[in-house]
């Protein structure tokens, strides 16, 4: 069998890797009411235990960054995989809180050995003609996995037991080890000099971006903490319909992402961002002001693409950026997008309900849409 180019092999490793770390992600999701019941855990031991992923995640990536910028691509992706097999066994066999929260927070680590890495990877590989559109179909694979997450999971827990569905991950593990160890190169190119953090945050086209990534995480976390229950209360969507509802979403995502990857290839990364940032502001107060439920589908699939539009320019641009310095330190750049994600899914939930709170939901949701058009205007200076 003829090995496969390495750009083909860079874009299989990663787009695998990224799958199967959001499937295993969202495998916990539809078992949370069985752990609770069976461990008899109270909201703020979920919130722990969801928690620890975050946590892992952010104190993981500076040095994950660091090593592999340092050491190459290759080690910290196979360390990842060994972390994220663990993780999978651990939640297989768990009959402990303690035990899941362990698990939760290793596979937060494991998330950053494979993310960043993987970002490196393709940036390595594929030049700045044809950088979005690939890293673009990675996210689309990512985006896949949690789509299929969590159904698939509750259809295994219902049919053969809790275990199951992790003992099908420790599978997609196996399948994932056999992409890393046996398409990521030996021998990697030389790398050039290293960019310290303080350098690439000086980057105004850098700092612009991770902006971006955090209004774009943020406007998907606000969504899911405020969205359902105006869908319950207002349009009395059962819970299986707020699901198809963000699934929608979720799918429109999905296939857009490639395409405005793809775009901002063609025609400039800041032209795609700041045409996902005018549908923000158009877009973002619909969903809870449309009075039919397929209308607010159709808004939700508009976000979806809407998000597309935000974060896929976010991380070619900034490839560009690093690779314009003479450098390949990709991963240390993308560690600057990874936390400014992290910040928007924290904090558009907090800012969400607080606003909910004090003005109610259509006025909180068009006082977030002005944030986006107010981030636009930011972008009047950039061209690239």
């Amino acid at each position: 069998m003829r090995r496969p180019s390495p750009q083909t092999a860079a874009l299989l490793v990663t787009a695998l890797a990224f799958h199967v770390d959001m499937l295993l992600y969202y495998l916990l999701v539809p078992l949370l009411p069985r752990y609770a019941r069976e461990l008899d855990l109270n909201p703020m031991k979920v919130g722990i235990l969801f928690g620890s992923y975050a946590v892992a995640l952010l104190l993981a990536t500076f040095p994950v960054a660091i090593l592999t910028d340092r050491y190459g691509r290759r080690a910290p992706m196979l360390w990842g995989l060994a972390g994220l097999a663990a993780t999978t066994l651990v939640f297989a066999v768990s009959k402990q809180y303690w035990l899941l929260v362990v698990a939760r927070f290793l596979q937060g680590a494991a998330g950053a050995a494979t993310w960043l890495p993987g970002m490196a990877l393709l940036a390595d590989h594929f030049p700045s003609e044809s950088r979005g559109r690939a890293m673009g179909t990675a996210f689309a694979a990512a985006n896949l996995g949690v789509l299929i997450g969590p159904p698939l999971s509750g259809l295994l827990d219902q049919h053969a037991g809790p275990a199951a569905p992790f003992v099908f991950g420790a599978g997609l593990v196996a399948l994932d080890a056999a992409g890393r160890a046996f398409l990521l190169p030996e021998v990697e190119a030389e790398r050039g000099p290293r960019l310290p953090f303080r350098q690439l945050l000086a980057n105004p086209v850098i700092r612009l971006f991770a902006g971006a990534m955090a209004l774009g995480s943020g406007l998907w976390a606000l969504l899911e903490s405020t969205l359902p229950l105006d869908m319950d209360q207002r349009l009395g969507l059962n819970a299986s319909m707020i699901g198809l509802c963000f699934a929608a979403s979720a799918l429109a995502h999905t296939f857009t992402s490639p395409l405005m990857g793809r775009l901002s290839d063609r025609i400039g990364r800041v032209k795609v961002l700041r045409m996902g940032l005018v549908l923000a502001v158009i877009l973002l107060p619909l969903p809870v002001l449309l009075p039919r439920p397929w209308m607010v589908v159709l808004a939700m699939m508009g976000l979806g693409s809407t998000a597309s539009f935000i974060m896929s320019p976010c991380s070619p641009a900034v490839a560009d950026q690093v690779e314009r310095q003479g450098s390949s330190s990709f991963a240390s750049a993308f560690s600057i997008l990874n936390l400014a994600y992290s910040v928007g899914l924290m904090i558009g939930p907090l800012v969400g309900g607080v606003l909910v709170q004090g003005l109610g939901l259509p006025v909180a949701l068009s006082l977030c849409a002005l944030t986006f058009g107010g981030y636009l205007s930011a972008t009047r200076r950039f061209t690239v």
